[in-house]
C-alpha cells in the first residue's frame, strides 16, 4: 500500500511510472479527485488525451485490461463529483472479476474499457455526491464517492473513492478543538462506511482512498508552534469581524511567527513540517480516531500532503495558504487489514494523484 504526493501535470506520468517499476504491482487502483482540474470547464477537454496516453504508454505495457472511470459530467450540477478512478491489471493475474451492482453478480474483466461523462447508468460501480439537505451547512460542492468490487482469486474487495469537505476559514477552523469542519468530515465519512456495508449486498472487505481533507487540529497546533508568542487580533473597521491573527515572539524584536487569515497559514519555518516526516506533528492529527473500531491505517512515513505549492519552481514548497496536513489517505477495514498484512493478494493500491 503506498501513497504518492500530489504531483503537477508534466510530472504525473514519471511518478506513477516511478512506482510501478518499483513495486511491480499485479492490481494497481488509482484514485483521483477534481480529475481535470479545478478550473474543470476549460480542462477537461484534455482529459481524453491524458487518459489514451497513460493507457498506451509503455510503462503500462504489460497491463492488458484496465477500467477507467471519469465523472466529466461538469453541466450537471447534482451529480458531478469530478472523482476518476482507474483500475489497471497485469497480465499475469488470472481469472478477474468485477461485480455488477444492478445485476449483483460478478463479471470476468476482459480488455480496457473507459467511462466517463455520466456514470449514474453504469452498472459496474456505485456512484454519489453528498446530498445537498444532508449537509446544509455545507455549500453544495463535488465532494462524493465512487465504489468498485472486484474478485481476485476468491478475495472479494471494495475500492473506494472518496472526497471530503475542506476547511472554509482558517479563522473558523482555529476557533474550537475539535473544529466545526472535522465533525462535518466524520458525518460524511459515517455516511459512506453505512453505505458500503448496509443490507443491499453482501459484505466485502474494504478499502477506502483519496482525500479525505483531515486536517491538523488547529488550535491545538497553533498552541504549540506559537507557545512563547504574543498574539495580536485585527478587526474590520466596519464589522468588528476578527480578519487576522498575528503572533509575534515574546523577544528577538517580536518577530513575527505566525500570520492566520481565511486563507492564510503563514508560519515562519516550513521546516517543522517537513523534517522526519512531519512526525512531530502527527498528534495533532486526529480525526480519524473517532473512527478506530471501523478503520484502519498503516503507519504515515511521508510529510503532509497538502497544500504543495501549484508554482513548479518552488518544489516541495507548501503554499501559505493551510496548515499542512495529512489529507490523502488510505484507510481499510480491519479485514481488510488482514488481507494486506497476511500478503494474499499481493495488491498494490495508489493514493491520490491529482491533476492541479
Amino acid at each position: 500500500v503506498r501513497t504518492l504526493p500530489t504531483p503537477r501535470q508534466g510530472d504525473l506520468f514519471i511518478c506513477l511510472f516511478q512506482v510501478v517499476h518499483a513495486h511491480k504491482p499485479h492490481f494497481m487502483a488509482l484514485h483521483c479527485q477534481e480529475f481535470g482540474g479545478k478550473n474543470y470547464e476549460a480542462s477537461m477537454s484534455h482529459v481524453d488525451k491524458f487518459v489514451k496516453e497513460l493507457l498506451s504508454s509503455d510503462a503500462m505495457k504489460d497491463y492488458n485490461r484496465a477500467r477507467v472511470y471519469l465523472d466529466e459530467n461538469y453541466k450537471s450540477q447534482e451529480h458531478f463529483t469530478a472523482l476518476g478512478s482507474f483500475y489497471f491489471l497485469h497480465e499475469s493475474l488470472k481469472n478477474i472479476y468485477q461485480f455488477d451492482f444492478k445485476a449483483k453478480k460478478y463479471k470476468k474483466v476482459t480488455g480496457k474499457e473507459i467511462y466517463s461523462d455520466t456514470l449514474e447508468s453504469t452498472p459496474m460501480l456505485e456512484k454519489e455526491k453528498f446530498p445537498q439537505d444532508y449537509f446544509p451547512e455545507c455549500k453544495w460542492s463535488r465532494k462524493g464517492f465512487i465504489r468498485t468490487r472486484w474478485c481476485i482469486t476468491d478475495c472479494a474487495f471494495d475500492l473506494v473513492n472518496i472526497h471530503l469537505f475542506h476547511d472554509a476559514s482558517n479563522l473558523i477552523a482555529w476557533e474550537t478543538s475539535p473544529s466545526v469542519y472535522s465533525g462535518i468530515r466524520h458525518k460524511a465519512l459515517g455516511y459512506v462506511l453505512d453505505r458500503i456495508i448496509d443490507q443491499r449486498f453482501e459484505k466485502v472487505s474494504y478499502f477506502v482512498f483519496g482525500d479525505f481533507n483531515f486536517r491538523l487540529d488547529a488550535k491545538a497546533v497553533v498552541e504549540t508552534l506559537c507557545a512563547k508568542a504574543t498574539m495580536q487580533t485585527i478587526r474590520a473597521a466596519d464589522t468588528n469581524e476578527v480578519v487576522k491573527l498575528i503572533f509575534r515572539e515574546s523577544d528577538n524584536d517580536r518577530k513575527v511567527m505566525l500570520q492566520l487569515e481565511k486563507k492564510l497559514f503563514d508560519y515562519f519555518n516550513q521546516d517543522v513540517f517537513r523534517d522526519n516526516n512531519g512526525t512531530a506533528l502527527l498528534e495533532f492529527d486526529r480525526e480519524l480516531s473517532v473512527f478506530k473500531d471501523r478503520l484502519y491505517e498503516l503507519d504515515i512515513s511521508f510529510p503532509p500532503s497538502y497544500p504543495y505549492s501549484e508554482d513548479s519552481s518552488q518544489g516541495k514548497q507548501y503554499m501559505n495558504t493551510r496548515c499542512p496536513a495529512w489529507c490523502d489517505r488510505i484507510l481499510m477495514s480491519h479485514s481488510a487489514k488482514e488481507l494486506i498484512l497476511k500478503c494474499c493478494t499481493g495488491m498494490y493500491s495508489t493514493g491520490r494523484l491529482c491533476l492541479p
